[in-house]
């Protein structure tokens, strides 16, 4: 992902040879498609940990499903790509509220929406709307959930994060991570942890730290290289 001239929440990048635009608040926009890309939602893992007894604040779909429809309104996208773990569990759309129900129909609405399938969700129901896929593919690059490291991917499900040092103290925000040839995307959900781009996994898909972390900051995108993080 290279970086390009911004604005205040968004950064045009280029993945692949596609110019694109990272937006702050975790999504991505390819303009010349009408694609917005968002992934790892989660929706209702709090009533999810409520099951087990983890009390959590019931407000994550619906806080979740606000931030995805004021980015739906700043792109106005033709189509949109969920790139898996878009629900916490194999039943967590039958956990719904009426008004979230309502909310995710409503953001579906005039335009195409295809959900990729994750290891939380692998087999999303039909009543949920959309198309059901494992990966997509247009033009050069690949939508899926799990990330191979092949030329082109865009994926989620490892949650990125990077930590680094401003000020004399340690902060850690959720990022994408690119080398400018794949991406990872941050997860997106309001109750999704991360893992910090340090870790193993992520060597595994950039195989060196010659990428970048294009980190959600407070008022705008920070591209911050691999190696100064830690």
């Amino acid at each position: 992902m290279q970086t390009a001239p911004s604005t205040s929440h968004m950064t045009a990048v280029r993945i692949a040879g596609v110019d694109m635009v990272a937006d702050l608040s975790g999504v991505l926009f390819w303009e010349e498609e009408r694609l917005l890309v968002v992934s790892d939602l989660h929706l209702e893992k709090g009533s999810s940990f409520a099951e087990r007894g983890v009390l959590l604040p019931p407000y994550d779909t619906a806080a979740t499903l606000a931030r995805l429809g004021a980015a739906i309104v700043r792109h106005n996208p033709g189509k949109v790509i969920a790139l898996g773990d878009s629900f916490h569990d194999r039943t967590a759309h039958q956990r719904l509220s009426g008004p979230d129900r309502e909310s995710l129909c409503a953001l579906q609405a005039r335009r195409d929406w295809i959900w990729i399938s994750g290891n939380h969700d692998p087999a999303l129901p039909r009543e949920i709307g959309g198309t059901v896929c494992d990966e997509v593919a247009i033009g050069p690059l690949v939508f899926r959930h799990e990330p191979t490291g092949a030329f082109g991917e865009i994926a989620g499900h490892l949650h990125p994060k990077a930590r680094v040092s401003a000020r004399g103290r340690s902060i850690e925000r959720p990022c994408f991570a690119s080398d400018g040839e794949r991406a990872v995307m941050p997860a997106f959900g309001s109750y999704t942890g991360g893992l910090n781009i340090r870790d193993a996994a992520f060597a595994a898909i950039f195989r060196t730290l010659a990428f970048t972390a294009h980190v959600l900051g407070d008022r705008r995108v920070h591209a911050i290289a691999a190696g100064r993080c830690y």
